[in-house]
């Protein structure tokens, strides 16, 4: 399948998805994209009190007319994007309408409440299945001011221009890949690049909980820091001329990344795309990075390899 040079937004009317949607506007001006605008919805049924039991839905008039609103909302909501935009409402599970999307664009941009956990209706089980589920990079937009902390619906958000970017690496095929993305992003916007490794040392947790007591931490770090450079040397190949800072640093993934978040504009991971993160530093721990960060978190699958891209 070809993908066309687009952006795919999933919007509900909700605030957070307004916001996730500015985001989107920003990182397509940059990457010389299109905005593709999708409302998802369903049809609910429930039991109707009749003798035969049968069950009765609603109409399916008045629930599009209703996205239909939504989508015409997020237009008007545009004003001038300076990118080109086009919207469509998709009758269907909001989370499986939008995996299926994702098929044939560049990258995906949902919004969250940022309080913790995810917000309902589009902006709920979408936000954890889409990255990943997704056949493209997915963008996580939590709903945050400019001091981190969540924000309530109808209070205003600004987007912060991405400065800086921070690219969780372990060496793994999903991390190689979202290392590569970040570099990717890290020229659009002419922002710095710092690619993290984490070692929890101090706790010997996870995969070091077998090590001795003795062990030469500093040598463990050492070691890390040399295959580091070696995975980031080698994504450097394709693109001379960019600047990647690395830190290897004691402490599990999860606790490393979201700590950056509060001084970084875009966090980026890996994940397999099998349902499921993988990996030391981008294991199951990363969910709770997507929970959790202050900033926007790319969240880039190796599922679509085998997709032509255009």
């Amino acid at each position: 399948m070809t993908r066309e040079h687009e952006i795919l937004v999933g919007v509900d009317g909700s605030t957070a998805g307004l916001h996730a949607l500015d985001w989107a506007v920003a990182e397509a001006r940059r990457r010389g994209l299109g905005l593709r605008l999708v409302v998802a919805y369903s049809l609910p049924s429930f039991t109707a009190a009749s003798l035969d039991g049968g069950y009765a839905a609603l109409d399916d008039e008045t629930i599009r007319s209703g996205a239909q609103a939504v989508l015409d909302e997020a237009l008007a909501h545009l004003r001038d994007p300076g990118v080109p935009v086009h919207g469509r409402v998709i009758t269907g599970d909001a989370a499986g309408v939008l995996v299926e999307e994702s098929r044939s664009v560049e990258l995906a941009v949902v919004g969250t409440r940022g309080r913790g956990g995810f917000a309902d209706r589009l902006l709920g089980t979408v936000s954890s299945a889409l990255p990943a589920h997704g056949w493209c990079p997915t963008v996580v937009v939590p709903l945050r001011g400019a001091d981190g902390e969540p924000l309530r619906d109808g209070e205003t958000a600004q987007v912060r221009p991405v400065r800086r970017i921070v690219v969780g690496v372990d060496g793994s095929p999903p991390a190689e890949r979202a290392l590569r993305a970040a570099i990717r992003e890290a020229q659009a916007w002419d922002a710095e690049l710092f690619a993290v490794a984490g070692v929890p040392i101090a706790s010997m947790t996870g995969a070091l909980a077998w090590l001795p007591s003795a062990i030469d931490h500093e040598q463990v770090l050492k070691d890390m820091a040399e295959g580091l450079d070696v995975v980031v040397d080698r994504a450097l190949a394709d693109h001379p001329g960019t600047e990647v800072r690395r830190r290897v640093l004691d402490g599990t993934g999860a606790e490393l990344l979201t700590e950056f978040s509060a001084a970084t504009d875009l966090v980026v991971v890996g994940s397999r795309g099998r349902g499921g993160f993988a990996g030391l530093l981008l294991g199951s721990t990363s969910q709770a990075v997507l929970h959790h960060a202050r900033c926007p978190v790319m969240v880039v699958t190796t599922r679509g390899e085998d997709l032509t891209e255009s």
